[in-house]
């Protein structure tokens, strides 16, 4: 169940009985519609990049994963109650992306309490994702995950690591994340946007191929943000 593990090890958290209620109301197991999330940031960046994308994904997970995923994504800004309505959240863009004080303690607040975040760079985000993600986190960095990391061993296995969708700098790409007491809680795709892969065939022309292993890829970030394992 989403948040268990997480709720079990933080029960003198002054937020425990309110992510219990949550978990128990929303979130059991697959069984019930619920939404993917997309962040609505500040800063001027385009976070409503690639629109078909959460689409293509909700419905991949539906068919593969058994979860129940209505196919509109839920639109939450960074810092509203409503960010934890979520188990998934994701975010994306071409440029700049700012946190307030009270935005960056309401995501830090979501994720140290079981909540789950993708970044996805669409190429021109790294700069700006780093020092918003460090205000939230000040004594977090994004490290490179290993190859053996879980997250790539869900459902799929990409035993090479994160799957190259577009070429960007033609640099190889990079999985990062930020981990907190030892759990992921935010995976940053790099140089290799995922979120392209996942849009409609016509929108990028990217092969099947290739799409199907953002998919898959994105499946997997699904699966390990419910089961955190």
């Amino acid at each position: 169940m989403l948040y268990i593990r997480s709720l079990i090890s933080n029960m003198k958290n002054k937020n425990f009985l309110f992510l219990l209620v949550l978990c128990f109301s929303s979130f059991v197991g697959f069984s019930q519609k619920m939404k993917l999330g997309l962040l609505v940031y500040g800063g001027g960046g385009d976070w409503y990049a690639n629109p078909t994308s959460l689409k293509n994904l909700a419905r991949f997970s539906n068919q593969n994963l058994g979860t129940h995923f209505e196919a509109l994504e839920g639109q939450v800004e960074v810092g509203s109650r409503e960010l934890f309505n979520y188990p998934i959240v994701f975010v994306t863009g071409h440029g700049r992306i700012m946190f307030n004080d009270a935005e960056a303690q309401n995501l830090r607040t979501y994720l140290i309490g079981g909540g789950f975040l993708h970044v996805d760079d669409n190429y021109g985000l790294d700069k700006f994702i780093r020092p918003a993600m460090k205000k939230a986190f000040p004594e977090l960095d994004f490290v490179e995950l290993p190859f053996s990391h879980p997250v790539y061993h869900q459902k799929y296995d990409f035993a090479n690591g994160l799957p190259k969708i577009h070429e960007h700098d033609g640099k190889p790409s990079k999985g990062y994340g930020l981990i907190y007491q030892g759990r992921l809680i935010c995976f940053y795709s790099f140089e290799t946007d995922l979120n392209d892969g996942w849009e409609d065939p016509e929108v990028h022309k990217d092969s099947d191929e290739k799409r199907q292993l953002a998919l898959k890829m994105g499946a997997n970030l699904i699966q390990y943000a419910f089961l955190g394992m």
